[in-house]
């Protein structure tokens, strides 16, 4: 199916590199225009240059955001409801790793991961949310993790975070049912981008063996969902966990 985005407005967080630069890709190529909020500059160019290269697109931008920062948040949202009246999608990808066991593990550590993970959460949608409300429909599209589901061990702090965005996405999307704004939830697996590539060869062979399908994922698994969860074919489901980790968790 095609333009199934067509004059659609959205945003994606993280959107330069990974899991984040294959969803803003699938929106373009159905029709969306798409703001990116990122910290790389160089990619955000370097991306927003092939989104604008598609003949479906409805054209792109980057922000350079701090997406922790809830004050740099507001005024890059709105940045784009300036432009364009009003946001359709807001994808929450934004999200980092400070691998460390408990007793190891810094302050610093801990807050950085929080705050790029949960709080952009909370910065984005606390900035949108009387637009949604005022159009009277919306789809808010937060990244979990399947580490959110089942722990891991010396990653506390990034299971933690991805746990709490599950709830925020379950007690937000009885919040907003009634105005016709969805609110779910992807929970990815092990998918190959950048925070994957640094396991060993030994971490790579267990961590398949724990996986049905035999594979890693790889973004454009999760953009697929992504895209799905953006449309209208998605418009019966709110408040939901889409694990998409080749079966890992059943």
């Amino acid at each position: 199916m095609k333009d199934l985005l067509k004059g659609q407005i959205a945003i994606v967080t993280g959107g330069t590199a990974g899991i984040g630069k294959a969803i803003a890709l699938r929106y373009a190529e159905q029709g969306a225009y798409v703001a990116i909020f990122g910290t790389n500059i160089e990619r955000g160019a370097q991306v927003v240059e092939a989104l604008k290269a598609m003949s479906n697109t409805g054209g792109a931008d980057f922000f350079p955001v701090d997406i922790g920062n809830f004050s740099a948040v507001d005024q890059a949202i709105k940045l784009v409801l300036e432009k364009h009246q009003r946001v359709d999608v807001l994808v929450n990808n934004a999200g980092i790793t400070r691998d460390q066991l408990l007793m190891k593990m810094s302050e610093a550590d801990w807050d950085e991961v929080m705050n790029v993970n949960v709080k952009s959460c909370y910065n984005t949608c606390k900035s949108l949310v009387r637009s949604f409300l005022k159009a009277r429909k919306g789809k808010i599209i937060n990244m979990s993790s399947v580490i959110g589901l089942t722990g891991n061990a010396g990653q506390v702090n990034y299971a933690a975070s991805k746990a709490a965005i599950i709830g925020m996405t379950k007690a937000l999307a009885k919040e907003l049912a009634s105005r016709n704004i969805h609110v779910n939830c992807i929970a990815p697996g092990f998918i190959a981008t950048s925070m994957t590539e640094v396991m060993d060869a030994s971490q790579k062979e267990a961590t398949l063996a724990k996986i049905p399908l035999g594979r890693m994922g790889s973004p454009d698994d999760i953009a697929n969902v992504a895209l799905f969860l953006a449309s209208s074919l998605s418009d019966y489901i709110t408040g939901q966990v889409f694990t998409v980790d080749g079966g890992m968790v059943m």
